[in-house]
């Protein structure tokens, strides 16, 4: 009897240990999803600025000033423009 009572002793402090050890794995899971969440919404906001910028500078009318402006180019005119039959 003394063995059975030592035996359950020992599986009970087991079953302790092992509720404190989860508990404590949950809480630090818990706090790196907490920090990913926050992760990814500064990544999300950076993305939708970097979307924002990216219209920005391929909007057509920036396109056509730069076109103009800096690389000098213009617009074909109408006799230089050829439609090729299918």
């Amino acid at each position: 009897m003394a063995w059975l009572a030592a035996a359950l002793t020992v599986l009970i402090l087991a079953s302790t240990f092992a509720v404190i050890y989860s508990t404590h794995a949950c809480r630090a899971m818990y706090a790196k999803l907490q920090e990913l969440e926050s992760s990814q919404w500064y990544l999300q906001e950076d993305y939708g600025r970097l979307l924002l910028e990216h219209s920005t500078w391929a909007s057509h009318y920036r396109v056509e000033k730069v076109a103009v402006q800096e690389l000098g180019m213009q617009a074909p005119e109408l006799s230089q423009l050829k439609v090729l039959p299918r």
